[in-house]
Parts: structure tokens; C-alpha cells; sequence
């Protein structure tokens, strides 16, 4: 699992409870997520097709430091598939789990497009390929 974002828990964050507001969370790891798939599929256009169930684990609350950590799990001809965890970095405690979040890349209309990948690319990976095309 990948942790590239990081989040203070500000007062704004939260709910009644005083503690992380769900929904700040899942727009969080939808941001995220798009950008890991527009990142990986090499497309501004993507939507979010699918999200499955989402675990709420535990809570964070003001002035706690938490981690949203994304995967691929599944390339399709026209989708990336992703799971996600976002955990605590005082506590180090799992927060939300959703197994399941799924991307399309689509054209300037709107319709799905291939893209044609099948792994993970890593930028290191893909500035190898710029300086060698021979790879």
C-alpha cells in the first residue's frame, strides 16, 4: 500500500461528535483515488465508477495526522481498480478500509476509452523508458 497523502484534522473536519466528519473522509480518498488513477492511466478524464462497501474502523479527532494509502489491484480495458486505507498516524490505527474503488477513463464525451495498461507504472519507471526508448 502506497501512503501518499497526509491530513491534519482540523476543526472543520469534524462532526457533532467532535471527531473526523465520514463524508470529509470519503471526499478525501475520492480526490486521492482520481488522482492515482488519472496519474496511472495517463488520462485527465477519469470517473469514479464504482465504490464498494466501506469499513469504518475506527475515528481520528482534531489534531491527529492520518494517511490515505491507495492500490491497484485490477487493470480492465478501460477501468483501474483500487483498494484504499486510510490509518491514523498518531495511533496507527485503521481508520476506513474499502476494499473496492473502481476508475473509467473516458473521452471529451464522456464514453470509456482503452488505455492499454496492464501494471503499476512508477514515474522513475516511465523516465527510464523517456532516456532508453529501446525498454
Amino acid at each position: 500500500m502506497n501512503y501518499h497523502t497526509r491530513k491534519w484534522i482540523k476543526p472543520e473536519d469534524l462532526n457533532p461528535n467532535h471527531s473526523l466528519f465520514g463524508g470529509r473522509l470519503l471526499l478525501w480518498i475520492d480526490e486521492e483515488a482520481a488522482l492515482y488513477a488519472i496519474v496511472q492511466l495517463e488520462t485527465p478524464r477519469c470517473v469514479t465508477k464504482f465504490i464498494s462497501e466501506i469499513n469504518f474502523v475506527s475515528s481520528a479527532k482534531q489534531g491527529d495526522i492520518i494517511e490515505i494509502g491507495i492500490e491497484a489491484t485490477e487493470f480492465g480495458n478501460t477501468s483501474i481498480t483500487l483498494r484504499c486505507e486510510v490509518r491514523n498516524m498518531m495511533t496507527r490505527q485503521t481508520i476506513i478500509t474499502i476494499e473496492k474503488i473502481v476508475f473509467v477513463g473516458v473521452d471529451e464525451h464522456g464514453k470509456p476509452t482503452k488505455h492499454g495498461k496492464t501494471k503499476i507504472e512508477y514515474i522513475s519507471d516511465r523516465l527510464q523508458n523517456i532516456d532508453n526508448p529501446s525498454r
